[in-house]
């Protein structure tokens, strides 16, 4: 897996395709989502996404996912997560997983830009890589989750952990297997649709980039504070290295 960096705008920008060049990944082999976060990146460390490998001038604080989720209401058309551990321990709090203003930026360039589009919604995460039977899509609904995917949580915790506001914009594809008028969901469709979903995420994306603010100052950028539960002085020198990235802040 690689990611792309650029220039937009005057600032610095990561693309990541989250299932590798030409989608070879499966949803579970992507190393719990940890690849998503560090391992793309030249020397493989989380610094990369936060500070560019320090050579940004300031660090990154805001990822956009755009996965591709099956929709499980009927008024809608078709078209290992954690780096803390090895001596150091911490529980995010993770009641709200994705930041409300990040959230609203995508939502309200989307309505500019004349798409439909849902401010809000429960993602339920599935195991992968085999689509829902009927029974699991029917409770899903049941339970009044809005779309389901294979790879949102994971990014998502890793995110908080690591400090990074986040905001999903799910792209529909399919309605999963619960509506029988519909064909069971299939990777044929799924691509189809994602193929079609591909160019406009690329036009949200690309115009919201201007309006996220380039010194942020949201709760997600303070997530470790009541976080952290072992002593520093504790902590293990390896695994401080390994997560200097995230606890540098802490010195």
């Amino acid at each position: 897996m690689r990611s792309w960096a650029a220039k937009f705008d005057g600032r610095q920008v990561y693309f990541l395709p989250r299932h590798g060049r030409g989608h070879r990944l499966l949803p579970h082999r992507i190393e719990s989502s940890r690849q998503h976060l560090c391992a793309p990146f030249p020397r493989g460390a989380l610094d990369h996404l936060r500070d560019g490998g320090r050579q940004l001038a300031g660090k990154i604080r805001a990822a956009r996912c755009a996965p591709a989720v099956a929709i499980l209401r009927p008024d809608e058309p078709a078209g290992g997560a954690h780096f803390f551990g090895g001596g150091i321990a911490a529980h995010i709090t993770f009641a709200e997983p994705i930041c409300a203003p990040l959230r609203d930026l995508l939502a309200e360039v989307a309505a500019s830009l004349g798409l439909r589009v849902h401010n809000g919604g429960t993602y339920v995460n599935m195991d992968g890589p085999a689509f829902s039977t009927r029974a699991e899509s029917e409770l899903n609904r049941r339970h009044g989750f809005d779309v389901i995917g294979m790879t949102n949580l994971p990014e998502a915790k890793l995110a908080r952990e690591a400090e990074i506001a986040l905001a999903t914009m799910a792209m529909i594809t399919d309605y999963d297997c619960w509506k029988t008028e519909e064909e069971p969901v299939s990777a044929q469709t799924v691509i189809e649709h994602l193929l079609a979903n591909a160019e406009t995420a690329k036009k949200v994306l690309c115009d919201g980039n201007p309006a996220i603010p380039r010194v942020a100052d949201w709760p997600e950028h303070r997530a470790l504070d009541s976080a952290l539960i072992t002593d520093k002085k504790l902590w293990p020198t390896a695994t401080a290295g390994k997560l200097r990235a995230i606890l540098e802040r802490f010195d």
